[in-house]
């Protein structure tokens, strides 16, 4: 695929045609452009470990959520929570394979940094999402058997 762009001269302007190779192209459509996000989701469910037991889990708090006929608030906001924990899962995995392609397979410190920061940041939205779990899906499961109990 060719870009026609405007180029400057002094006073001249002239179109010259640009050609760039298949992986710099733009997403022919919109359609393709989720096409290609699906993809990376797929591609992370496959390979990552951890990204099957965010979902896992994710998908075991919603239909909790809906067990315990939680407020629509209260359900957004585990869904929000489930988003950003996944999302950064995926963003890791980017990183991961950007740093990868960019040191090879040489050791370098950098690369260890940006990927431990990486996992790091999924660990604390995974720490934040156990505590959203906690005040929201605890209470309702506990306080019925607290009833029970006196």
């Amino acid at each position: 695929m060719s870009q026609k762009v405007l180029v400057t001269s002094g006073n001249k302007i002239a179109v010259a045609s640009l050609s760039r190779p298949r992986f710099y192209q733009m997403a022919a459509s919109l359609l393709n452009s989720f096409r290609y996000a699906w993809a990376g989701i797929v591609y992370a469910f496959q390979t990552q470990r951890n990204f099957r037991i965010h979902t896992a889990i994710g998908l075991s708090a919603i239909a909790l959520s809906g067990l315990l006929k939680l407020p629509p608030v209260e359900v957004a906001v585990i869904v929000l929570t489930i988003g950003v924990v996944m999302g950064l899962e995926l963003l890791n995995t980017a990183l991961e394979a950007v740093v990868d392609l960019t040191v090879g397979k040489e050791y370098h410190d950098l690369a260890r940094i940006a990927k431990d920061c990486a996992a790091g940041a999924v660990l604390l939205s995974a720490i934040a999402a156990v505590g959203v779990a906690m005040a929201l899906l605890v209470p309702p499961l506990v306080y019925p058997l607290v009833g029970i109990l006196w």
